[in-house]
């Protein structure tokens, strides 16, 4: 494992940098259900056996309930990021808009798992959509790089 300029390397082989930031969203998605099961914890006064036998959670504050929407909502979000990068990669197409539309959507995420949490609602949607428009400048540049077949 080692950098080579923006690509990183995994033994012999060059993961891009659109495949790095794919790497980096989906461990950010991944730990995205933290805040919630915190919240969750504390809420039902920790952790018991009996929780496992009931899986109802108790009534839960709206920060939790924020929390687990944001994972939800980033599961959602990276199914079609996450195709279009494989594609462009599978391609051969990379390229500086790439990159860009890749570094939006994840920060995007990041800052509109955030946003939900503390409850900015306007500002949530503004995120959202600016990691839509990043997953549509994808699209764009697989439309307008892939050749016709």
């Amino acid at each position: 494992l080692g950098l080579v300029g923006s690509e990183m390397c995994i033994r012999d082989r060059v993961m891009t940098p659109e495949l790095s930031w794919l790497a980096y969203t989906a461990v950010l998605t991944a730990l995205l259900w933290i805040p919630y099961i915190v919240g969750l914890t504390i809420q039902s006064g920790g952790i018991s056996a009996g929780q496992y036998r009931d899986p109802t959670p108790p009534e839960l504050p709206a920060w939790v309930k924020r929390c687990n929407r944001a994972h939800q909502n980033a599961v959602e979000s990276i199914a079609p990021f996450a195709i279009l990068v494989i594609i462009l990669h599978l391609a051969g197409i990379s390229n500086e808009m790439t990159v860009l539309w890749c570094m939006i959507f994840f920060y995007a995420r990041l800052a509109h798992a955030v946003v939900y949490w503390i409850g900015v609602p306007f500002v949530r949607t503004l995120v959202f959509a600016a990691g839509l428009i990043s997953v549509l400048g994808l699209f764009s540049e697989l439309l307008t790089a892939a050749p016709a077949a």
